[in-house]
């Protein structure tokens, strides 16, 4: 099975200016993404950047990059321009790797776009692992989804669900660590496969009022009547990097690392 990973590589980060090019063991942050990525068997990497800098760092450690415009609202109108660009279409799996996930697990990336390959009837694939902490199932920046009986998702959240009608308050601290695993809830993983086509259509459907309550753009696809499969990781996968702390945990994870 052949498949595409597009790496996303946005310059303008507030929290962490030029996040894809800093240094982690002697590497571009966007470059330690794309190898990683590159061991999960897919066909081709391509890092979609906004930033001639992106492309030549790429270029200078020969990893395959295309310059996308610097005006798109979200990380899904790049990824549709570099379908386009590379000539994507179709049912091709494209799946989005974040450019600020050096440690992210390559059988993921793989699981996912086995996931959506093997499902006719979804357009995404994405991934989740369970919640085993009461804190990260109140936590509104812990995003949650519900599955039905194909592993496909229901609704994406962040509020606390599923809810049991019985439950007292979240905000009680005695509501126990079992109670959490007992309902079988899952926290969403950022990681998403596309069929092609679906892709570089995306960007043109109508934003859903659900999608703008919940600021959460995967809401959108379930709103216009598609279908999300959902692969369920046994644990979670490693952190990317947000702050100058993600980055100095991950560069001390991987210091003295081969280039």
């Amino acid at each position: 099975m052949s498949f595409t990973v597009l790496v996303p590589a946005r310059m303008a980060s507030t929290r962490l200016p030029d996040k894809p090019l800093a240094d982690i063991a002697g590497l571009p942050m966007v470059v330690r993404v794309a190898r990683q990525a590159a061991r999960s068997g897919a066909l081709r990497v391509v890092v979609a950047a906004d930033d001639a800098r992106v492309i030549a760092a790429c270029a200078r450690h020969g990893v395959e990059a295309v310059l996308t415009r610097v005006d798109h609202a979200s990380g899904s109108d790049r990824l549709a321009e570099a379908c386009t660009l590379l000539g994507l279409d179709g049912d091709d799996i494209v799946v989005n790797v974040q450019g600020d996930e050096p440690l992210i697990d390559p059988a993921l990336i793989r699981e996912c776009a086995d996931l959506l390959r093997a499902d006719a009837g979804a357009v995404v694939a994405t991934a989740a692992h369970a919640i085993d902490d009461v804190a990260d199932f109140a936590n509104p920046n812990v995003v949650k989804v519900v599955l039905d009986a194909k592993s496909r998702a229901l609704y994406f959240s962040r509020a606390p669900l599923p809810w049991w009608r019985d439950a007292s308050s979240i905000g009680n601290p005695a509501l126990p660590v079992a109670g959490v695993q007992d309902i079988g809830a899952l926290r969403h993983i950022g990681l998403y496969a596309y069929r092609a086509g679906y892709l570089r259509t995306f960007p043109t459907l109508a934003m859903a009022p659900l999608e703008k309550l919940e600021s959460l753009e995967q809401l959108r696809v379930l709103w216009h009547g598609e279908r999300i499969v959902v692969h369920v990781a046994p644990h979670a996968p490693p952190g990317g990097v947000d702050t100058a702390e993600d980055l100095a945990r991950v560069r001390a994870l991987l210091a003295g690392s081969a280039h």
